[in-house]
């Protein structure tokens, strides 16, 4: 089992000028610490439960090509791009930037957006749920299209219509960037996790709710013809034994979702502080999740 590290607040004591050299020395910490990913949130507008829209929010992929030029082995994404923010063909575009960069460590994290207020103050279109879902559909298939050197053809879709789907240079992992889709919507985002994406993120509930979960995923990919042990299972963690060092408690949890096949766990973290954090907090645990699954 590997452990990811999720950056969720950029709140500094010293002012937004202190950011840039706290995210360096967060990806620095956390390559040391043998962390495998490293994220952050897609929001313009900080989310009310961290504290509203008042607090201090970076734009992500800005923010990853930093990151990009501070760390050499981990796997960076956002998690997860809300569908609505960029157009599909430049979102393709900036994953293969960010790719080709990074030499080959980019990840598309990505699901149907949810944030209304931010959508409304910046003057983003908040389409019905239905239409965001079938808006994320669209987007997949131009990224796999895109990413695809072989075809710069059009894409004629319901929502978007591209002439061509030119990506030079495309990026240089094999065969594309990972596509991750986050959430555990049954119906929906699951089905969309069987057809397209090489893992999926969800948030950690009980045992019992996390192999419901993945049962569900399972009988997808039985019904679009997909290999279930393709796609990589990831969830975010909530808990508290890791920020307060309780190693053993860790690992037993930890256990019973690598049972399940969860293969990495992320742990959330605001910006300051968190190299200090992760030097303290995440490296012991680290090896310890290594010895599970």
């Amino acid at each position: 089992m590997r452990l990811g590290v999720h950056i969720t607040g950029f709140d500094h004591p010293q002012g937004p000028g202190a950011l840039g050299a706290e995210l360096a020395a967060a990806g620095s910490a956390a390559e040391a610490a043998g962390v495998s990913w490293l994220s952050v949130m897609d929001h313009y507008f900080q989310t009310k439960l961290l504290g509203g829209a008042e607090r201090p929010m970076l734009e992500s992929y800005t923010t990853l090509s930093y990151l990009a030029a501070h760390t050499s082995t981990m796997q960076l994404g956002v998690l997860v791009t809300g569908v609505t923010y960029r157009h599909p063909g430049l979102l393709a575009k900036i994953v293969a930037t960010l790719d080709v960069l990074s030499g080959g460590r980019a990840a598309l994290g990505i699901g149907a957006a949810w944030y209304k207020r931010e959508h409304l103050g910046l003057g983003i279109p908040f389409p019905p749920t239905t239409e965001r879902f079938k808006r994320l559909e669209e987007t997949l298939r131009i990224c796999l299209q895109m990413w695809d050197p072989q075809n710069n053809g059009p894409f004629e879709g319901r929502h978007y219509q591209l002439a061509e789907t030119r990506c030079v240079p495309p990026p240089v992992s094999t065969p594309h960037p990972e596509i991750m889709i986050g959430g555990s919507g049954e119906q929906k985002t699951l089905r969309l996790v069987a057809q397209y994406a090489d893992a999926c993120n969800l948030n950690v509930g009980t045992p019992a709710e996390v192999g419901h979960k993945l049962d569900v995923l399972r009988r997808h990919c039985d019904d679009v013809g997909r290999d279930y042990t393709q796609i990589r299972k990831t969830a975010m963690y909530s808990g508290d034994t890791v920020r307060t060092g309780d190693l053993d408690g860790f690992a037993k949890e930890m256990d019973a979702y690598a049972a399940l096949g969860i293969e990495t766990v992320m742990v959330s973290t605001p910006v300051a502080g968190a190299a200090q954090w992760i030097e303290e907090r995440v490296a012991p645990a680290a090896p310890r999740l290594a010895e599970i699954g």
